[in-house]
Formats: C-alpha cells, sequence, structure tokens
C-alpha cells in the first residue's frame, strides 16, 4: 500500500472516530464536522472499488450525517429555547378543519391506557424505518449497480439537508406539544407499545437512538422513505410498487402515532422531491467533483 493510500486510510479513520468521541475530547463543532466529511472521500482514496468499498463510503456519509442530527441536542437548555411549537400546530389544525388529524386519528382509532393490534403493526413499521431507506440502497448496490452512485448520492442529499434544518429550525412533535399543555393530549404510541413488545430492553434500545427530540421538521422518516420509493421504482415497477405501499403505510403510522404532523409529512415530501428535481441540474458540478476524487482512487490490480 502506498504512503498516499495509508494516509487516506488514517484520515479516514480519524473522521469515522470523531463523532463518537467529540465530546470526550471537546472537539469543537466545526473540527468534527470536517473531520466527519472528509472520511469517506479519504476512503475513497484509500482503496479499489468495490461494493464492499462503495457501501462503507455511504455508511461513512451517514455516520457524519447522524453526528449531525445529534448535535442539536448537545445543549439541551438551550435547544429547549430555541424550539419552535406553534407553527406545525396552526398548519395542522387547518388541514384538520379545527382539529389536528393526529388528535382525529387517535381519538377514532386507539383507546388510552391499552396497545390494541393495529398499535403494534403501525409501530412495527415505524421501527422498520430504520432499515428501509438504507436496506433499498444495498438492494441498489447488489442487484442495480449502475444506479447506485446516483441513488446513494440522492438518499444521502436528503438526509443532509435534514440535519441543516434541524440545526436551523428544531421543531416539537406532537407528542412532545401534547405532553406540554400546547395542545390536547397525544398519546406516545410507538413508546406505549415498545415498553409492551421489548420490555426490560425497551429503555435502552430508546435511549440510544431518541438523541434529538426536535428534529420533526421536515419529517426525515417520511422524506427518506419518498425517495426509496424513487430508487426502487428506479430498478422495476414491483420493487417501486413496494416501495410506495410502504411510503404511504409510514406516513399514515408516523401521524396516527403522534410522532409528526402532518405537516412535517408534507415538509418531508417536498424535501425528497426537491432532491429529485434538483439531481439533473447539479448532475454536471457532482460528475465533476466525482472525476477529480476518482483520479486519486487506487486501481484494483
Amino acid at each position: 500500500m502506498s504512503g498516499l493510500r495509508r494516509l487516506a486510510l488514517l484520515a479516514a479513520a480519524v473522521g469515522a472516530a470523531a463523532p463518537p468521541l467529540r465530546r470526550r475530547l471537546n472537539l469543537p463543532k466545526p473540527v468534527t464536522s470536517v473531520l466527519a466529511w472528509q472520511a469517506p472521500i479519504s476512503f475513497a482514496w484509500a482503496l479499489p472499488r468495490t461494493r464492499m468499498r462503495d457501501a462503507a463510503i455511504y455508511g461513512l456519509q451517514m455516520w457524519a450525517y447522524v453526528a449531525h442530527y445529534e448535535m442539536p441536542n448537545d445543549r439541551p437548555e438551550e435547544l429547549l429555547k430555541r424550539v419552535r411549537v406553534g407553527y406545525p400546530i396552526r398548519i395542522d389544525t387547518a388541514l384538520g378543519l379545527g382539529r389536528a388529524p393526529t388528535i382525529r386519528l387517535q381519538r377514532a382509532l386507539g383507546r388510552y391506557g391499552e396497545v390494541r393490534a393495529h398499535d403494534k403493526f403501525l409501530s412495527g413499521v415505524h421501527w422498520s424505518w430504520f432499515f428501509v431507506p438504507h436496506g433499498s440502497i444495498a438492494y441498489v448496490l447488489v442487484f442495480h449497480r449502475p444506479q447506485f452512485e446516483r441513488s446513494a448520492a440522492q438518499m444521502a442529499a436528503v438526509f443532509d439537508l435534514g440535519a441543516i434544518a434541524y440545526q436551523v429550525l428544531p421543531t416539537a412533535p406532537p407528542w412532545w406539544a401534547g405532553g406540554n399543555g400546547y395542545i390536547p393530549h397525544v398519546r406516545r404510541i410507538m413508546v406505549e407499545t415498545g415498553k409492551r413488545v421489548w420490555g426490560r430492553h425497551w429503555e435502552p434500545l430508546y435511549d440510544s437512538l431518541g438523541t434529538n427530540p426536535f428534529a420533526a421538521m421536515p419529517s426525515l422518516h417520511f422524506a427518506t422513505s419518498v425517495m426509496a420509493a424513487h430508487v426502487l421504482a428506479d430498478t422495476g415497477p414491483v420493487a417501486g410498487a413496494l416501495g410506495w405501499v410502504y411510503t404511504a403505510t409510514l406516513g399514515f403510522a408516523l401521524v396516527y402515532l403522534g410522532e409528526h404532523y402532518v405537516a412535517d409529512l408534507i415538509a418531508g415530501w417536498a424535501l425528497a422531491e426537491g432532491v429529485r428535481r434538483a439531481a439533473p441540474r447539479v448532475a454536471p458540478c457532482v460528475r465533476s467533483v466525482q472525476r477529480a476524487i476518482q483520479r486519486l482512487e487506487p486501481r484494483r490490480a
């Protein structure tokens, strides 16, 4: 391995280590950002192109996203001062003709203190989101590799733009607004179900995933599922149909479970569609950057 490749691999390792170590090392946020975002590029320079290398590059990009998703909650007191609560309530109240759709759905389909069969099903759909967007990209990588770079770039753009929105406009979800007196009580049905289904394992599982309570606008659950449906549809009608059915079911679940307002879903849909529409326009610039990176990529023997 050449000196440049060793240096690139070291830089990628440092970038991967920066997010989990940033609090312990007291790294400033800009330093963490630079280290995390250079890691995928460095890894591309370190190893020849293979499916595993491409998957790792995508993984490093998502690792950087996770760090920036969590960053607003580094100082919970300051984040709480900036959080917006009222505007999605007003939008959803208008959309629901005087009552937010979440409240209407929970009154119609739920029963306080009881976890019903459809609660478990819809909570399961919600939990499956942690696998669906990335699973869609993995499917493309394995079975439709020529489409991988475009699909992965569009999915990454949705995640990254959403992370920027969470930094700029922290917004409370319905369950938080209901629990703090801004709207009539809203159950967080997913949590109620999680305690029943997962038992003593629920709390550590939830604590590891719920690292930013005000990452609600836009809904990246919905935005990335819309993008996953597009990505799957690009590979064929059957995969696309499955993707869109999942996305519609998830959208209903997010509103009913109290996780998101309809306004969050609309913003998530707009984000995903905006990335799709912008992709052809920015493609020449992306290809130029890609070619510059590829000039230093090692070739397979």
